[in-house]
């Protein structure tokens, strides 16, 4: 069991030193990336970043839902037009009627 102990223990110890050292590197490569950017007169625009709340903005908007083109007249189901058509689209469409006579 001591072994065990042990080893979590270097494990650990490993693990920070893996951090530390990443962390350094990481640091190193912002500080040659500033240096270049600045010998170039060069900002975040010219490279095609985008600033951390713009891309945060971008990810969180949401798509909304999308309305619906496409109604079932006798049971109420909507199609947006968006991806595949439904089962019922489907069958109306190969018994002959047009897509144009479910239109909202």
């Amino acid at each position: 069991m001591a072994q065990l102990t042990e080893l979590l223990a270097q494990k650990a110890a490993l693990e920070k030193q893996i951090e530390e050292a990443q962390r350094a590197q990481r640091a190193n490569a912002i500080a040659q990336i500033q240096t270049l950017m600045a010998e170039h007169g060069l900002t975040l625009a010219d490279i095609g970043a985008r600033p951390r709340k713009a891309r945060a903005a971008a990810a969180s908007r949401s798509t909304g839902k999308v309305a619906a083109k496409y109604r079932n007249a006798a049971t109420g189901e909507t199609w947006s037009g968006r991806g595949l058509q439904p089962r019922w689209l489907k069958a109306a469409l190969a018994s002959g009627r047009k897509l144009a006579d479910f239109a909202v």
